[in-house]
């Protein structure tokens, strides 16, 4: 495990987000307020490293979350755990290029893997789990999937788990 107290995340992709991928609207944004307010509480409480899965959804949320107190706080490190290379390449180019661009603001890049296998993105999962204290977790309390599998795991670890419900902004 990484010497520094490191924090990670894990949530919904658009489609299950109450706001699905408009991100401008209201309920998104008092999300991203959320998020912001609890990196803050984070980072006054020792945590400088990050890791993001930059999946879709509330993992972009976060990546840029963890970017905007990256400004405000220079000491900061992102890193960005992949799941396997070539992640973004069937995503639409608008999402191709948003996840080049946060990619490219990153500390960090692991490649959990080279090849996709139908594994990867739990292993993905698993390895943020394992190097982490705490987590942030996205998530609308649906007992399925992976967010759900990422938390469990997250809460036999022993990490410290902090839950916003989408539904509930």
């Amino acid at each position: 495990m990484n010497e520094e107290i490191t924090c990670c995340f894990t949530g919904h992709r658009p489609n299950r987000l109450p706001w699905r991928t408009n991100e401008w609207g209201e309920r998104c944004l008092r999300c991203k307020a959320a998020l912001d307010e609890l990196l803050e509480r984070a980072y006054a409480e020792g945590y400088r490293h990050f890791i993001c899965g930059m999946a879709q959804g509330g993992d972009m949320l976060f990546c840029e979350a963890v970017l905007r107190a990256k400004e405000r706080h220079g000491d900061i490190r992102l890193e960005a755990a992949i799941p396997f290379d070539g992640q973004a390449d069937r995503w639409t180019t608008p999402q191709q290029d948003r996840y080049r661009r946060l990619l490219a603001q990153c500390d960090l890049e692991t490649y959990v893997q080279h090849h996709y296998t139908p594994d990867c993105m739990m292993r993905r999962n698993y390895y943020l789990v394992e190097r982490s204290h705490r987590m942030i977790a996205l998530y609308d309390g649906t007992p399925s999937g992976g967010t759900y599998k990422t938390l469990l795991r997250g809460l036999r670890q022993g990490l410290e788990v902090f839950q916003l419900d989408p539904s509930e902004f």
